[in-house]
């Protein structure tokens, strides 16, 4: 069986499990605990946390650690946004896109309806790239965030963080990118963010732990409270053996980003080219250009999407219709629709999204052809 589903989960690394498991039996004490059981499994999580925060070029100080990506995402679009409001600050509007995570939307969707905050969906192109004019065109005295995703998880398009974060800078706004596709596959430690959320799953790390960074002068309300972990930004005993294996998998992903990234891209350009030569009603989803090195994503006109992954899958490949939040939904997919894709068409998508290292040679070519074959065998 070949698996091409890692924008979903990534399977879990032996060396993160050999980082973990201490602190699943030795070292078990709570780190909020007063004594030597409770300091060793302390000293660990401070040890992860500035791991984490070297990644995310930020101080120690600056990391949380969460259960995940979608509670960063959360954390980070309600929290600046209540913060803002705490501090009793004027900005209190939301600027993001139609193409982001069910997460960050639908934190957008409750503060808009508990809170009356005033939302703002950026246009995207055809490629799903948003124009920093219309970022600028967007912000408002009264906008308190800017999230955008760094690299879509359906069709893979990079965003240009770093222009779109030097309009907001001007404007005064901060900005939350939501890494969480992007981790180990482009750097992040120089991105410039006032926050950056990721998520273990995504890197080798068993699910349920993740991470938000956020710089300290940017007012941030908690979600959950409690007794005050995370100096004070998310209450809850904290997953010492997870933030060990997040921040293992950060640092091997680190280093298999600069071996292997320019292979895996280039095996998957080979994909790529190979199934638009080779199946008539292929076409491309995202930007040809700025995308991640391992995803490809395509509509097969004229089929159904699920009906081509189950072929895959009965001739041995894994793959998706696109993010695996949304797995299930009879409704074509938000972020095909905002690029201007047919409802129709947009129902034909599968993505396929490889791992860290590259096939062998001739992998690409031969994957082609069993994509034509399935795609065949359902028209």
């Amino acid at each position: 069986m070949l698996y091409l589903d890692h924008a979903a989960t990534t399977p879990v690394r032996p060396e993160v499990i050999e980082a973990m498991r201490p602190y699943l039996t030795g070292v078990f004490g709570n780190p909020s605990s007063h004594h030597t059981v409770g300091e060793a499994a302390a000293e660990a999580l401070e040890w992860a946390r500035g791991r984490v925060a070297a990644a995310l070029g930020m101080r120690a100080n600056d990391v949380v650690f969460t259960s995940g990506g979608t509670e960063a995402n959360n954390l980070a679009v309600k929290g600046i946004v209540l913060g803002a409001l705490a501090a009793g600050a004027a900005p209190r509007g939301l600027v993001t896109t139609p193409i982001e995570h069910e997460s960050i939307l639908e934190s957008a969707d409750y503060l808009h309806r508990l809170h009356g905050t005033p939302v703002t969906l950026l246009p995207v192109d055809a490629h799903g790239r948003v124009s920093p004019d219309a970022l600028d065109d967007a912000l408002a005295d009264d906008t308190a965030l800017f999230s955008i995703g760094h690299a879509n998880n359906e069709v893979g398009t990079v965003q240009d963080v770093a222009s779109l974060i030097a309009v907001a800078r001007g404007r005064g706004v901060p900005v939350h990118v939501d890494a969480v596709q992007s981790a180990g596959w482009l750097p992040l430690d120089d991105l410039g963010a006032d926050a950056v959320s990721i998520a273990g799953h995504k890197l080798g790390t068993p699910k349920g732990i993740g991470a938000l960074g956020v710089r300290s002068r940017v007012p941030l309300e908690p979600l959950l409270h409690g007794g005050g972990q995370e100096r004070g930004r998310r209450s809850g005993t904290e997953n010492v053996a997870g933030a060990m294996g997040l921040a293992t998998a950060l640092d091997l992903a680190e280093t298999e980003r600069v071996e292997h990234a320019a292979a895996v891209a280039e095996m998957t350009a080979e994909f790529i080219t190979a199934v638009l030569n080779t199946v008539p009603q292929a076409s491309l989803t995202g930007s040809p250009e700025h995308r991640l090195p391992n995803l490809a994503s395509f509509t097969f006109a004229g089929t159904s999407g699920e009906a081509v992954l189950l072929e895959l899958e009965r001739r041995g490949v894994v793959s998706s219709s696109g993010s695996a939040c949304a797995a299930g939904s009879d409704e074509p997919s938000p972020v095909l629709l905002a690029l201007g894709i047919p409802a129709a068409t947009a129902q034909t998508s599968v993505r396929f999204t490889f791992g860290r290292m590259p096939l062998p040679a001739g992998s690409a070519t031969q994957l082609a052809s069993l994509v034509a074959a399935a795609v065949a065998a359902v028209l």
